[in-house]
């Protein structure tokens, strides 16, 4: 099926992510507008305005009531979904890079750079207190020296946070002693991005470092790798079939020195299990930011550093193809 190209952003897509629903798809990207999408058709819904810089996250809560997004404008907003009004500007020292809605919605965290003799810090908030809401005070806040925070989730019932570090290290924080109490250096470059299988028994992680990789949540035990030639800057795992995808490509600063077929800016497809890569999709004119399974397992979408986002619908052979083993 032809894929819908959503063109909204006049700049890079940073980052994508579908409700939990599936009908609504958020993205942002380096100029200071997110959009929310209608992933049925690709109708575009609405914007949420206020931030002055690169938007680097989003985030939309369990029932789809509010959205945050960290900027590059040193603020996290939180904003109404219905209307597309901002209700709350949290200003910070640097850079935001993270954000994420808890389970429960009421908590969420952000993180910001390490920059202007800043140290990175992750800082959670009640959205239900007022003050804390309009930056005078906070759940907690956790300082993380010496390294940057690049990718953050929150762990399963809310009990702590699995943060990707510029290091290539996963580190698990305690969201009630502060402290790290797990930390694993699987990959040698930036983890650029996380995400959970559909129970969070699992996630994967893309790194610069060419690599994406499963872990098990639990015991953060490594689980399988895939392999390519290019940074990873993205990966999903699918809902329904034993299938991975990982979005990426060159670095953009050299884009635009080779051909679009050299920059292998693919969306490629393995199998979860033995590691194989069995398809991969052309389309996007530059490297892949970031990628994302609808919740129904039906289609994808796809970010790319074009500010294009690919809204692509499995054909019915994709259902149908399975490993001979």
């Amino acid at each position: 099926m032809r894929p819908f190209m959503l063109h909204g952003h006049e700049r890079a897509i940073t980052q994508i992510k579908y409700n939990r629903e599936g009908d609504l798809l958020f993205s942002c990207s380096k100029d200071p507008t997110p959009n929310v999408w209608y992933s049925i058709n690709g109708e575009r819904l609405g914007t949420f305005d206020g931030h002055n810089g690169a938007v680097w996250c989003i985030d939309v809560n369990w029932d789809s009531t509010k959205v945050i997004t960290g900027a590059a404008d040193a603020k996290c907003g939180y904003w109404d979904l219905e209307t597309g009004v901002c209700l709350n500007m949290i200003e910070t020292d640097t850079s935001v890079r993270t954000c994420n809605f808890s389970y429960s919605g009421k908590l969420f965290m952000y993180s910001t750079d390490k920059s202007m003799g800043k140290i990175c810090e992750i800082t959670v908030v009640d959205s239900l207190d007022p003050s804390q809401m309009n930056g005078n005070g906070y759940v907690c806040s956790i300082p993380v020296p010496g390294h940057k925070v690049t990718s953050a989730v929150w762990g399963p019932l809310d009990e702590y946070l699995l943060t990707g570090m510029d290091n290539g290290s996963l580190v698990k924080y305690d969201l009630k002693s502060l402290q790290k109490f797990a930390s694993k250096q699987e990959h040698r470059d930036v983890i650029n991005d996380i995400q959970y299988y559909k129970d969070q028994t699992m996630f994967i992680t893309a790194s610069k470092d060419h690599t994406a990789k499963l872990f098990d949540t639990k015991t953060m035990d490594l689980l399988k790798v895939y392999k390519t030639e290019r940074p990873v800057n993205s990966a999903a795992i699918s809902p329904i079939r034993d299938h991975v995808v990982l979005g990426g490509g060159q670095e953009a600063m050299d884009v635009t020195t080779t051909s679009a077929r050299a920059g292998k800016f693919y969306a490629r497809f393995y199998h979860l299990v033995f590691e194989d890569e069995f398809a991969r999709l052309t389309g996007h004119f530059g490297p892949i930011n970031s990628v994302a399974f609808h919740p129904d397992g039906k289609s994808y979408s796809s970010g790319g550093e074009d500010g294009y986002v690919r809204v692509q619908t499995f054909d019915a052979p994709y259902f149908d193809f399975d490993v001979e083993y």
